[in-house]
């Protein structure tokens, strides 16, 4: 019989070329046994390729939904080892880590062993169980597949549960040793309650809004079956299913308007399920209140511990809303309360810590992972920041940017507050990355006349065709920013505020990519901190005054602590002549440059560059532009596109008899 593995992550091996390690191999039981979605690194070595299990359950029982788990292990070797015996280990260590954070059994499960060899490019995968570990099955071919997102959402959704839970404790005045005892036995209590028969879940649906949403339902009295594993549970379509909670599906809830939907996490179905409790009980006749009076044996303190859970699930549309209760959002919600009970637990009599859940889907991770932090931390505390950089390293993740932060979060999204295509800068729509959609100008022919697609370009022979760049590479700003310009938010800065624009564009880049949560600062602003620096006197406050690189450099210091790099050419003539470095500087850095000159100041986006010829072009966002905020027109006229040093009618774009200042943000290295 033939073995296949399917790989659906876009990155096997996160671990360094020079390290050994554990990675855990994450599938889910809605997809085939050997289907592998993502990798975790495993952070809690005891020994060689001795997990401590303990502490990684910790860890992955929160960081890991309800919807995926883990299906094996990668061991990463300096030493020369049997494959054989590695995959074994491999595999027994993957089926610990599986029944200690889910309680399965395991014994009869195939599991993934992969080797890897320090220093050598191959992984060699491996079939076994623990009832078969003596005979290791090679596998014959392993399938490496596109589209993950597509895999993920075309046939799944997303089940979200929220509930806040307070807990009054009593704790003797004269006992307080017993208060971690008794806050066990108050949250062991609470947990017990989302299996008591008197629990109500009610579902509905957060992606549709229209008269033709479907109406919420109660689950009440359901029969929580724990014993059934969501592989084995049988699917069914719900298009003949009644209105009743036990024969529906996910699906109900789910969109049926979407027409060429876009598959990806933005765009998700999402369920919600709310737990109700009835505290009144169910009676035909009429009682008055009753108050129960319960005296304290002893003198007691009153402690309340609050916190709020949220917890993500992922389901397939078919999956019956029993079932996605029952092994899904109830578990879920226990293991949360579990981890939060050990965050909470060393503090109980002192301050208790803000936490909550912040779901998040960094880069290479299709699917949603969640973390609890510490509100009563802010995020640059080091005990925020050691997290965060454990978290990149598990994941596989860069150290130079933060992509685990509250405002990298999905929460937004979930409670459908997503954004949209514009961003709000104190009342005004400011339009975001207006160059995407502009043909880049390597090797390809566009006009500069259209925003339309070069499919239909080429059907129009009226229109004015050049080539910029023959052989040329492009190198452009990594992430997203807002075009600011000349009379935006009603203030009239024309002819003096270019580069003022240009300082605004760059500060709303490092807030898109979450370096800052500063608002993007006015003019009289940008000048307050000029003069708070003393770089200007007080009466450069008000004024109409030009700055340029330098200023804009102090500007960056002062409220973002960004650094910068600073190139100085006497001639736009010598301009070109940095492209190499310039092509460098969006690589490795990746934010918007500010070139000034004369009395002019542009924002560059990015340069095409043919290294063996020096042919060069520059992609311009003008801050000089005084229209409406309309992207056709500012694509159509010029006001953001590739510009030649000399075009094609001899006239130079940077100016021969200026200099220029070319201002370089550097990316912080920060996570």
């Amino acid at each position: 019989m033939t073995i296949t593995i399917t790989v659906l992550c876009p990155k096997l091996v996160i671990l360094k070329n020079d390290e050994e390690g554990i990675q855990w191999l994450i599938g889910s039981p809605f997809f085939t046994p050997l289907t592998v979605l993502s990798t975790f690194r495993c952070l809690h070595l005891s020994a060689s390729f001795s997990p401590d299990f303990s502490a990684e359950s910790d860890d992955l029982r929160t960081l890991l939904i309800k919807g995926f788990h883990i299906i094996g292990a990668l061991i990463v070797s300096k030493d020369n080892l049997d494959s054989g015996n590695l995959a074994k280990k491999a595999i027994n260590v993957a089926c610990k880590m599986r029944e200690v954070l889910s309680s399965d059994e395991v014994n009869n499960q195939d599991f993934i062993g992969a080797v890897k060899m320090l220093g050598s490019g191959e992984i060699k995968f491996f079939v076994g169980s623990l009832w078969k570990s003596e005979s290791l099955e090679a596998v014959d071919s392993v399938v490496y597949e596109d589209h993950v997102e597509k895999k993920l959402w075309e046939r799944g959704c997303l089940l979200r549960c929220e509930l806040p839970i307070t807990l009054p404790i009593y704790v003797p005045v004269n006992k307080q040793s017993d208060a971690e005892e008794i806050y066990l036995r108050a949250t062991e209590a609470v947990s017990a309650m989302f299996r008591d028969p008197e629990v109500a879940y009610m579902v509905e649906t957060m992606t549709e809004t229209s008269a033709s949403a479907p109406q919420p339902i109660i689950l009440q009295g359901v029969d929580l079956d724990f014993d059934t594993d969501l592989s084995d549970v049988k699917l069914k379509s719900d298009s003949a299913a009644e209105l009743d909670g036990k024969a529906l599906t996910c699906s109900h809830f789910c969109s049926r308007n979407k027409i060429d939907p876009l598959f990806s996490l933005e765009n998700a179905d999402i369920v919600q399920i709310s737990v109700l409790l009835n505290r009144s009980k169910s009676s035909s006749r009429c009682l008055a209140p009753v108050a129960a009076y319960f005296p304290a044996m002893e003198e007691a303190r009153l402690l309340v511990v609050s916190y709020k859970i949220e917890v993500l699930c992922y389901a397939l549309k078919d999956l019956p809303l029993t079932y996605a209760v029952s092994k899904l959002i109830v578990p879920g919600i226990i293991d949360q309360m579990s981890t939060i009970t050990k965050i909470v637990l060393p503090n109980l009599l002192s301050q208790h810590p803000q936490l909550y859940p912040y779901h998040f889907s960094p880069p290479g991770v299709f699917h949603p992972i969640t973390v609890i932090y510490e509100l009563s931390y802010g995020e640059t505390e080091m005990k925020q920041v050691e997290l965060r950089k454990s978290l990149h390293l598990r994941l596989g993740l860069p150290f130079d940017r933060p992509l685990l932060r509250i405002a990298n979060s999905l929460n937004s999204l979930v409670t459908k507050c997503s954004k949209n295509s514009h961003s709000k800068q104190k009342g005004t729509s400011v339009l975001e990355d207006v160059h995407i959609g502009i043909p880049n100008s390597g090797g390809q022919w566009f006009d500069v006349m259209s925003y339309l697609s070069v499919a239909l370009l080429i059907l129009s022979s009226s229109k004015f065709w050049f080539r910029t760049v023959s052989g040329g590479v492009v190198s452009l700003i990594q992430g997203s920013y807002d075009y600011h310009h000349y009379l935006q938010d009603s203030f009239d800065d024309s002819g003096w505020g270019c580069a003022y624009r240009s300082l605004q564009t760059i500060i709303s880049w490092f807030r898109h990519q979450h370096y800052t949560s500063i608002d993007v600062p006015s003019h009289r602003e940008i000048q307050q901190c000029l003069v708070e620096i003393g770089d200007k006197d007080p009466s450069f406050i008000g004024s109409r005054e030009w700055i340029g690189a330098i200023e804009l450099s102090f500007v960056l210091d002062k409220l973002l602590g960004v650094s910068c790099k600073i190139i100085n050419v006497r001639s736009g003539a010598e301009l070109p002549e940095k492209c190499r470095e310039l092509a460098m500087h969006f690589e490795t850095q990746g934010t918007p440059i500010m070139i000034g000159g004369g009395v002019l100041a542009y924002t560059l986006l990015g340069v095409d560059y043919n290294e063996a010829s020096g042919d060069c072009a520059f992609l311009i966002l003008d801050p000089h532009y005084t229209g409406n905020d309309e992207l056709k027109k500012i694509v159509n006229g010029g006001w953001c596109g590739w510009k030649k040093a000399v075009d094609s009618k001899g006239k130079n774009f940077f100016l021969h008899d200026k200099f220029y200042n070319l201002l370089l943000p550097q990316r912080p290295n920060m996570v």
